[in-house]
C-alpha cells in the first residue's frame, strides 16, 4: 500500500521526530511511505483568518502533491480535518477542482485512526514505563471521530498506565489563530487543562495534535511543572526517552 505522509508545518518546523515516528509506525504496519517534497501547509491558518483566496491556492498545491497515493496520512487531526472537510467546500464553484478535492478527502486520514481503522495495526514491542493521560484535540475528536483509536493503541504498550483526566475532551485553548487573537481566554483554557492533567496524577500527557501539545507544554514550562509532553506517535514508535515537547523546543 502506497501512502503519502502529510508532515504538517509544526512537525516540520518544531518537532520533526513526530514525522519520523509516523513513518516508522506506517512502515511497521506494512505501508510503503513517501513524503512529497512539494507539499506545503494545509492552508488552515489562511482559511481560519478568512483568506479563502490564499487557502484555495495552497489547497491546489496540496491536492496536486498527493495525487496517485492509495492513502494520505498525517499526524494531526487539525490538518487532516481541513483536507477532508474544508477542501471540497473551498471549490464549490469550481467543479473540476472540487472533484479532485473530494478524491483527496476520501483518501485522507489522521495517523492513529488510519493505523487502527484501515491497517488494523497493533504495536508489538512498544514499551513506556509510567502513568500517562491523553488529551483529545478538538479537531481530531469532533471533525474526524478520533477517540477510541489512540486508546486502543496505548492499551498495547507494555508498562504504560493510562489514566483519563477530567475534561479530556475540553479544548486546551490553542485553536490555531484563536490563541493569538484571544490570548487571555486561551490562557484560562490551558490553565484549566493543566489542572485536569494534575488531577490525573500522570507524569506524561500525550495527544495527536502538535498545536495542542505545544500550547500545553509551553504553559507547563512557564509554571515550572515537570509533566512530560509527547505526541502519541512518538511514544508508540519507541521515542519515549527523547526530550519532552517544550523542553526540546526551548533548547
Amino acid at each position: 500500500m502506497r501512502v503519502g505522509l502529510f508532515v504538517t508545518c509544526l512537525a516540520d518546523l518544531m518537532r520533526p521526530s513526530v514525522a519520523f515516528a509516523a513513518v516508522k509506525l506506517l512502515e511497521d504496519a506494512g505501508c510503503s511511505v513517501e513524503v512529497p517534497a512539494s507539499q506545503t501547509c494545509c492552508g488552515q491558518p489562511a482559511l481560519n483568518s478568512g483568506d479563502s483566496t490564499d487557502a484555495r491556492d495552497i489547497a491546489r498545491r496540496v491536492i496536486t502533491a498527493f495525487e496517485g497515493f492509495d492513502h494520505v496520512v498525517g499526524p494531526s487531526g487539525s490538518c487532516m480535518g481541513t483536507i477532508r472537510h474544508d477542501y471540497p467546500a473551498l471549490f464549490a464553484d469550481e467543479p473540476a477542482w472540487r472533484a479532485r478535492a473530494e478524491d483527496l478527502a476520501a483518501r485522507s486520514h489522521e495517523l492513529l485512526a488510519f493505523l487502527v481503522d484501515v491497517m488494523k495495526f497493533a504495536p508489538a514491542d512498544a514499551r513506556y514505563e509510567g502513568r500517562v493521560t491523553y488529551h483529545d484535540s478538538c479537531a481530531g475528536l469532533r471533525e474526524l471521530g478520533v477517540r477510541s483509536q489512540p486508546r486502543a493503541l496505548l492499551a498495547r504498550v507494555k508498562g504504560l498506565e493510562l489514566v483519563e483526566m477530567p475534561g479530556t475532551e475540553e479544548c486546551c485553548g490553542f485553536g490555531g489563530t484563536f490563541c493569538v487573537k484571544y490570548p487571555e481566554i486561551s490562557t484560562k483554557m490551558v490553565d484549566a487543562k493543566i489542572a485536569h492533567i494534575e488531577t490525573s496524577g500522570a507524569g506524561t500527557v500525550i495527544g495527536g495534535d502538535l498545536g495542542c501539545l505545544l500550547n500545553i507544554a509551553g504553559r507547563l514550562l512557564r509554571q515550572g511543572k515537570p509533566v512530560r509532553v509527547m505526541h502519541t506517535a512518538e511514544l508508540l514508535a519507541g521515542m519515549g526517552a527523547q526530550p519532552s515537547i517544550g523542553e526540546a523546543e526551548k533548547a
